[in-house]
């Protein structure tokens, strides 16, 4: 009886939502050729982000938006739940940066939404509040800091509203007093450092602060300031325009850092791409009127990661080790064709980054799940194990140029963050007495189990899959589940508690993450098996594990939710495009859905090295594959989708997502509602919690509510 009730129920909330009037958008035709594939275009106008016309469109999108969710119950029960567990959890901290005595490090307060700097003298063990940024500017987020080498000024990077595109201030630490200084506009992504008098700061200064130019991540310039002058006078260290020498593409990131001792500059050009060519200079030529930079790495090189001491370069490198190996070369004259290989590739592990404390190499080896971390001396290159507990385990150094020890963090799909001390020296790792909130969350692990296999993808190829699900379920096919993935860049979907997904679990939700191609789970030839031609894995893999979640029971096709996420807009989109049938509900967070267009955005140039280029002709076949946009087609019956965009996003600029709705709102033939959820508080991502929270709350409900969840089902008009 119970099944047949939440059927009829589901009928009835959806009769009552049967007509959905969205707000008009017209279809206006242009049509571009792409190396003669001729694609038709009915939305390109709403890419006019300036246009009165459009910003009205995208206004009244949301606000029927809203119209729509705010008729959903329980919203703020998923909201008051999120909030719960950040509370449960207790305080929240970033990795703390040590001078002298003293550790500096931001913290989220369990019952408090934004973080803020604080200081901990670790003699007495007393801590104090630095700087709060809602006391410089309303809606502020404190991104980064960067400390000097005496712990006397730290350089704060400001967001707002979710943006990236920042401001830097100075803090005086002893007078709390923010210095005149303003260097802006700079990305949120790029560092900066003080010069080792503490007198001068080095960034990497964009050429405009303007969202909606085209310029916005192009023609950047890494600068030097002498704090207390005018910004006209900061010096350009390297940009496209004064150093040709460089080739560097107008699309690259010149970002600049010290070497510990304080021995040399470093440059490297950043692009999406790991492999990027990178430079030095000795710490001298800051004095001289132009840097004379030396080559140390090509991009052909294949690594992702260097440091230096003394005249030793340690390189991490895929050169052929798609599982990634570890050597040394001689700075001064690097040959890697015959560099010593400290840590050869494993055929069943992966090395996944490096670090430095003074003493040690610090790397991560993972087997696509967990992660180890072990150290070596980089005198003896003696190699030892780090004994964390089982897990995912990253650490950071607490003073690099100082001394070797290291703050570690240990955590899995169920178990919270667990801060850790370690010192290489002694080999001991002790939990934090400063660093790890006062939590009292249940025992999830009695409630929920977690599952890690492998599913049979369409060309054979085995996928990774977590799922997580609540003990003792009925394996019937009548629960909700949701299922997530990614795919690009190389970066790895790994174990991580999120307050939101154990939400999702206590309405009896199965969730479930797709380790599919384009991502680093397995090495760089997983990776590259879901870059440009080999795109298509990416979506087929999350089809096949979306495809196992209903021929094991664990749900239906009327039940499963699927999502993803900026570059995982691909994946989803194409998911529901090539599999319509397989989804309930998809749920596309400001999403790469127009790649044939979105190289026209300020960010679009940045996807090349992963997608390929609208310019090439050898590229066009396959991007005209992985292009939502022009895949959704009239007369289909799609799920019911919620599509999300942030105003203030300059990765993936609002029009992608928003046409990528238009389409899908004019064409669907399901009467499944498509809504376009437009956050004018948020940018591609907000460190802003009650922000974050009141959209996963609309998003779930909305999504819970297409699926059939009692709680969710409006009220019978």
């Amino acid at each position: 009886m119970k099944n047949v009730f939440l059927t009829s129920c589901f009928l009835l909330s959806q009769i009552t939502f049967a007509q959905y009037n969205y707000p008009n958008t017209p279809e206006k035709s242009v049509t571009d050729d792409y190396f003669g594939t001729k694609i038709t275009d009915n939305y390109q106008w709403l890419e006019d982000l300036k246009s009165p016309e459009v910003k009205n469109w995208f206004k009244a999108q949301s606000d029927y938006s809203h119209s729509v969710i705010d008729k959903i119950p329980n919203r703020d029960e998923l909201y008051k739940g999120m909030k719960q567990i950040q509370e449960m959890g207790g305080d929240t901290f970033s990795y703390a940066k040590q001078r002298g005595n003293f550790y500096f490090y931001t913290k989220t307060k369990k019952n408090e939404k934004l973080s803020k700097l604080y200081v901990r003298d670790m003699t007495t063990g007393k801590e104090s509040l630095l700087f709060d940024p809602e006391t410089y500017k309303k809606n502020t987020q404190i991104t980064n800091f960067s400390i000097d080498t005496k712990g006397n000024q730290i350089a704060l990077l400001f967001s707002k509203s979710g943006g990236e595109i920042c401001e830097l201030k100075i803090l005086d630490v002893k007078t709390g007093k923010l210095l005149d200084d303003v260097l802006s506009p700079l990305w949120s992504e790029f560092g900066f450092e003080f010069t080792s008098d503490g007198n001068s700061i080095i960034y990497t200064q964009m050429s405009t602060g303007d969202p909606n130019s085209n310029m916005l991540l192009k023609d950047m310039k890494a600068k030097l300031h002498h704090i207390g002058t005018s910004t006209d006078k900061d010096i350009i260290l390297a940009s496209k325009g004064d150093n040709p020498e460089l080739n560097m593409l107008i699309e690259q990131f010149p970002m600049i850092e010290f070497s510990d001792d304080f021995n040399y500059i470093l440059l490297n050009l950043g692009s999406t791409k790991s492999e990027s060519p990178q430079f030095y200079a000795p710490y001298s030529a800051l004095k001289d009127k132009k840097i004379t930079w030396k080559q140390i790495v090509k991009a052909s090189d294949d690594i992702v990661q260097t440091f230096i001491t003394g005249d030793q370069l340690f390189f991490l490198t895929h050169k052929n080790a798609p599982n990634y190996k570890i050597g040394v070369t001689s700075l001064s004259n690097p040959d890697f064709a015959h560099a010593k290989i400290l840590v050869p590739e494993s055929n069943t592990t992966s090395i996944t980054s490096i670090q430095t404390s003074k003493n040690y190499l610090i790397y991560s080896v993972s087997n696509g799940i967990t992660q180890e971390k072990y150290q070596m001396d980089m005198k003896t290159f003696a190699i030892k194990k780090i004994p964390l507990p089982e897990g995912v385990n990253n650490s950071a150094p607490l003073n690099a140029r100082e001394n070797d020890d290291l703050q570690c963090y240990n955590f899995n799909w169920l178990s919270p963050r667990t801060a850790y001390e370690y010192s290489p020296a002694n080999g001991k790792v002790v939990k934090s007495k400063y660093f790890n909130g006062d939590n009292n969350y249940p025992d999830y692990t009695q409630l929920y189990e977690v599952k890690e296999i492998e599913v049979k993808s369409h060309d054979g190829t085995m996928v990774p899959l977590s799922i997580i699900y609540p003990k003792n379920m009925k394996m019937d096919g009548t629960a909700p589940a949701y299922i997530t993935g990614y795919g690009g860049y190389g970066i790895s979907s790994v174990p991580r508690f999120s307050n939101k997904l154990v939400v999702l679990l206590e309405q009896g939700v199965v969730t479930a993450i797709a380790h599919v191609r384009g991502g680093g789970e397995k090495g760089e030839n997983w990776h590259q098996d879901g870059m440009k031609s080999k795109k298509p894995n990416t979506w087929k893999d999350f089809i096949a594990c979306s495809q196992y979640l209903v021929d094991q029971k664990y749900t239906s096709p009327s039940k499963l939710i699927g999502n993803g996420a900026s570059m995982g807009g691909v994946l989803i989109g194409r998911a529901i495009t090539e599999r319509p049938d397989l989804y309930g509900v998809a749920i596309a967070e400001v999403g790469m859905t127009n790649v044939l267009r979105s190289q026209n955005s300020a960010n679009g140039a940045n996807q090349i090295p992963e997608v390929g280029s609208i310019k090439e002709s050898g590229d066009i076949k396959h991007l005209i594959e992985m292009d939502v946009q022009s895949k959704v087609k009239k007369g289909v019956k799609y799920p019911a989708v919620l599509v999300r965009t942030g105003m203030n996003d300059s990765r993936i600029t609002p029009w992608e997502p928003g046409k990528f709705a238009a389409k899908l709102q004019n064409s669907t033939a399901s009467g499944k509602p498509v809504l376009l959820y437009v956050n004018y508080e948020n940018g591609h991502f907000t460190s802003d919690l009650d922000v974050a929270f009141r959209e996963y709350a609309d998003m779930y409900a909305f999504a819970l509510w297409q699926v059939g969840h009692p709680k969710f089902q409006p009220a019978k008009k």
